[in-house]
């Protein structure tokens, strides 16, 4: 039997990320958004100290670029030496955004603080807030941005202690939506090499991919793009005497990126649906706990208001006199709408379409088969546009989106098709 022992796992800190994109925000807001990450870090450190962790594990990318920048390495240095102050130890690896070869200034790390390099795997001990030695933890940071080998494989548990934490900045089992950085799979995580937790990072989506040994990605502590909502943070570890985990969330972001639908189904018009809108976004603001949240709402369903949406104009008008009551904060907190999208239809009834002998009856059984099939999609896309082909810009933009056609295009062109038969779409005069 060992001690019990709590520490708290983070990665992906992405410190002094640019955040992009976000240039229509007012000023007030896009200077917190380029403060949250920094904002989330101090989070992190206060719920180490609240909650007694004996140690943290900080699986790579604590900063958003391989130079880092002069700002993120002396707050986080500064708060390595609160968490030294409270008896709290602090192990790093590094990882493809900021591997070791990058530009860093002269700083004195607190001894607290161990960092693992990139010349080979290695561990050091851990320890209880009461002395008793706690755990081995594992680590070996990236050397270069592009580290494509399989890093996994150099890991292998020590005898003489209690419970092993490997710390590995890669990406498990091929996850498309990251890049294929320390690649391996989880069977070769979890199949014999002795460790008990493994402290992932790189996945910026939190998600236990194991149990018993742990294989764990806690996501990233800051949401930086739409891409990324939905709250984030990192994960407190309780190990008991027998060694059993449970795992705790605890969440650290000071700006959250929402979503949500609203049905236009019954809405009668645009000062209506701008209403109920705004409680949308009212009721979204109040789920974000305290924070201040990005919106990004989107119409969907079938509605009288549907031909009216799919103009751009409206669209951005709506959007407008949304923004427009959003420009100053609440106490100091923001909720900003940052997109207004529409994914919606007429309120054709398409019941039995399929099996009339018309053109519409022909247009309903052509996309029901595209949407069947992929590649017929594709074949069927890429004619329709052939006459664009000469056109050495739009040929270019369109053959990158003929690659991931979605769904609702060809769901779209139907509807838009349709309602111009029902004489929806057309304009007046």
């Amino acid at each position: 039997m060992s001690a019990p022992f709590r520490f708290i796992h983070a990665a992906d800190l992405h410190l002094d990320s640019p955040f992009r994109g976000m240039s229509k925000a007012p000023e007030g807001l896009k200077a917190q958004l380029l403060a949250s990450t920094f904002g989330a870090l101090r989070a992190l450190t206060e719920t180490a100290i609240r909650e007694q962790v004996d140690f943290i594990v900080l699986s790579g990318d604590l900063y958003d670029s391989a130079d880092r920048s002069l700002k993120a390495q002396l707050q986080l240095v500064k708060e390595w030496e609160r968490l030294q102050e409270h008896g709290i130890a602090v192990f790093v690896i590094h990882g493809n955004h900021d591997p070791m070869n990058g530009a860093r200034a002269e700083l004195q790390l607190p001894a607290s603080v161990t960092v693992f390099g990139a010349d080979r795997m290695e561990y050091r001990p851990a320890y209880c807030r009461s002395g008793e030695l706690a755990a081995f933890v594992y680590g070996m940071s990236y050397g270069t941005r592009h580290v494509t080998d399989n890093l996994a494989a150099a890991y292998e548990a020590e005898p003489g202690a209690p419970f092993h934490i490997a710390m590995l900045h890669g990406n498990v089992n091929g996850d498309a939506s990251h890049d294929p950085y320390a690649p391996c799979s989880l069977d070769e995580l979890v199949g014999g090499k002795g460790f008990d937790y493994w402290a992932l990072g790189h996945i910026h989506t939190r998600q236990v991919l194991h149990q018993y040994p742990y294989v764990v990605y806690p996501g990233n502590i800051q949401g930086r793009n739409p891409r990324e909502a939905g709250e984030r943070g990192c994960y407190i570890v309780d190990v008991s005497p027998s060694r059993a985990v449970s795992l705790t969330f605890a969440p650290l972001d000071e700006v959250r990126w929402l979503e949500a639908e609203l049905p236009i189904a019954g809405i009668l018009s645009e000062q209506e649906l701008l209403g109920r809108l705004d409680e949308l976004a009212d009721r979204l603001a109040a789920s974000g706990e305290g924070r201040s949240v990005m919106l990004r709402l989107q119409l969907t369903g079938r509605g009288p208001l549907h031909a009216k949406l799919t103009d751009a104009l409206v669209r951005r008008t709506l959007l407008e006199q949304l923004q427009e009551t959003r420009t100053e904060p609440v106490h100091e907190v923001w909720s900003w709408i940052y997109a207004l999208e529409a994914n919606t239809a007429s309120e054709l009834q398409l019941e039995g379409l399929a099996d009339e002998d018309s053109f519409a009856g022909e247009l309903s059984r052509v996309t029901a088969a595209l949407l069947a099939d992929k590649e017929s999609w594709r074949t069927f896309a890429r004619e329709a546009i052939e006459p664009l082909a000469a056109h050495a810009k739009l040929s270019r933009l369109l053959r990158g989106s003929l690659e991931e056609l979605p769904d609702r295009w060809l769901e779209q062109a139907r509807e838009l098709t349709l309602g111009l038969m029902d004489g929806e779409g057309r304009k007046d005069g």
